[in-house]
């Protein structure tokens, strides 16, 4: 059998794709590269890449769905953690947080990973995302 080698994309559930597309674009820089709404379901996705190395990510809107607010300690998705290269990268990503008004916690020692530093923030849903560097 074949090995995993990577994840090629992440679909995040959200309540408003018009509202988290931009949240997305501006303070995490994925670029918008394609965006589809099936007529029969409703459905509508857009799909966001990142600069560089081409990981993706699906937001996805379900319409007509009762959606509570989001919940970690609901069975499903936990929270999405970015890498950067390093400690000075983490830093850039604090001041980007800050400049646009996204309230985090400062770059902290992991409890899972004691020589990584991480910074823990949410999107316009609640979906914890943390940006991580490795310390050198």
């Amino acid at each position: 059998m074949s090995k995993l080698t990577c994840v090629h994309h992440l679909a995040l559930t959200v309540t408003d794709v018009d509202r988290s597309v931009p949240w997305y674009v501006r303070v995490l820089d994925f670029e918008e590269v394609d965006r589809r709404e099936d007529p029969h379901t409703g459905v509508r996705k857009v799909v966001l890449r990142a600069p560089g190395d081409g990981f993706a990510i699906v937001l996805v809107q379900h319409s007509r769905v009762e959606r509570p607010a989001f919940d970690e300690r609901r069975t499903g998705l936990d929270h999405v953690a970015f890498k950067v290269g390093s400690r000075a990268e983490l830093q850039q990503w604090e001041q980007r947080l800050a400049e646009y008004g996204v309230t985090f916690t400062p770059a902290a020692p992991s409890l899972i990973a004691p020589d990584s530093e991480v910074v823990v923030f949410r999107d316009p849903d609640g979906i914890q995302l943390e940006v991580w560097a490795d310390r050198q």
